[in-house]
């Protein structure tokens, strides 16, 4: 992985380079190494490794962007000049103010994991094999994948930001197969991949396989739905997409805008952007050098407020919240190390208070349907079964949701004490179970070529 001294090197080179206003060079590395399985066989033994120079530079109120894998002195010289030269193609933008300006304060620039650095193929090899052999018992198969990820991020600017940071993290996703279209799944997330509990997962989702078996399909409805914490996390994580960024708060596309301060959710429901809890072992800065800070996003049901880069908090009159993405994105910031708070129940208590309902163990494909309102709609997969009389009796056909994920938690009856880290796409999230009242599912209709 990159050093702290060599990633300085090339990015104060680049900065020598540049002849604009104000410059900023962000250097990101990552490796990631991957055992994927299927048929309860490796299929993939993956180890790449890639290292991109962004560049950007102001000029009269002109910005220009442009990255590079090239690091040599030739390639940095090139994407520099290249970056400047854009810029007589852009239109001004006033609104525009300032990179940001250092800061003292101090940060861990090493959350590196030796359990996860010494977790090589051949470690992985042997938990895919273990977790095949609990599959084997109940005539099944495995499929999944078994993920390392280590990242370095340095970022110096014009204006004398100099920040550097290196980590690294372990996930591990398995679903268990039969013969009768039944599957479970399981997951977990550990910044130290040693500490991973390979048996217990590979006997929660062949478990869930094994009670998958012959389901049955149940009418469509508004259900009480018990929703296993990975379930929790894909509506969280749909729902920071559509409304904890500051770019569509500013922009009035958000449904926070012009709601701060106004309930809605339940009082029992709050969520924060919590970049200083261990368990997620993330990097303490964003991709302009800025510490990222604690943002109350829902706060007992009340919107309470966004995370913010450097150019909206500009715009805004407030301070950056240290949520700066790549230079490269469009998007603007978002939250990457959400906690949601917990409550004081467990899946099991939730289950014996249920006379009628449904568990979910987690969603197919959860996708926008209105992100004003919230709404989406995705299917249930990998385990739901049917709750009567405060237990758990039948699978069920997998059934489609289409529902506000905001009036979805303002009808939460219960929530677990016991949360889980739950990865997705780049996000982490400290997510527990919750009981939800009021929850829409309709019959799925089969789909021979679905995945």
């Amino acid at each position: 992985m990159l050093e702290k001294k060599k990633a300085f090197e090339i990015l104060q080179k680049a900065l020598s380079y540049s002849k604009s206003e104000m410059a900023e060079a962000v250097l990101e590395s990552e490796r990631m190494s991957l055992t994927r399985f299927a048929e309860s066989k490796i299929s993939d033994n993956i180890d790449k490794e890639e290292t991109t120079l962004y560049i950007r530079s102001v000029k009269g109120k002109k910005m220009g962007v442009s990255a590079t894998g090239d690091l040599t002195d030739e390639g940095i010289k090139k994407v520099v000049a290249g970056c400047e030269a854009v810029l007589e193609y852009m239109l001004p933008d006033d609104r525009f103010i300032s990179f940001p300006t250092p800061t003292d304060i101090k940060l861990k620039e090493d959350l590196v994991s030796e359990g996860t650095s010494n977790f090589g193929p051949k470690e992985r090899a042997e938990a895919v094999s273990l977790m095949s052999r609990i599959a084997r018992k109940g005539n099944m198969k495995t499929s999944g994948a078994f993920r390392i990820d280590e990242t370095a991020l340095a970022v110096a600017g014009s204006l004398g930001v100099q920040r550097f940071f290196t980590g690294n993290s372990a996930q591990l996703s398995l679903t268990v197969s039969g013969d009768s279209k039944n599957s479970g799944w399981a997951m977990e997330y550990n910044a130290d991949a040693s500490r991973i509990n390979v048996d217990a997962l590979g006997k929660k989702a062949t478990h869930k396989a094994a009670m998958s078996r012959n389901p049955v399909a149940l009418p469509d409805g508004q259900y009480t739905v018990i929703l296993e914490p990975a379930a929790v996390g894909q509506l969280l994580l749909l729902l920071s997409f559509m409304g904890f960024g500051c770019k569509t708060f500013y922009q009035k596309r958000s449904f926070m805008a012009g709601k701060i301060g106004e309930k809605i959710a339940g009082d029992n429901f709050s969520v924060y952007e919590d970049p200083d809890d261990a368990d997620f072992n993330f990097r303490p800065i964003d991709y302009e050098g800025v510490p990222r800070t604690k943002v109350a996003l829902i706060e007992n049901g009340v919107a309470k407020g966004v995370v913010y880069n450097s150019y909206y908090a500009n715009l805004m009159g407030t301070e950056s919240t240290g949520h700066a993405l790549q230079p490269t994105n469009m998007y603007g910031p978002y939250p990457k190390t959400m906690s949601v708070a917990p409550g004081d129940s467990t899946i099991e208590e939730m289950i014996k208070s249920t006379e009628k309902g449904v568990l979910i163990t987690h969603f197919w494909y959860l996708n926008f349907l209105n992100p004003m309102r919230t709404m989406v709609t995705g299917t249930t997969v990998d385990g739901t079964f049917h709750i009567e009389n405060g237990v758990v009796g039948s699978p069920i056909k997998n059934m489609r949701t289409n529902q506000s994920i905001l009036e979805a938690f303002s009808s939460i009856e219960a929530i677990t004490r016991d949360r889980i880290v739950y990865p997705q796409y780049s996000v982490l999230m400290k997510v527990p179970g919750m009981k939800i009242n009021n929850f829409n599912l309709q019959t799925e209709e089969e789909d021979e070529g679905k995945c």
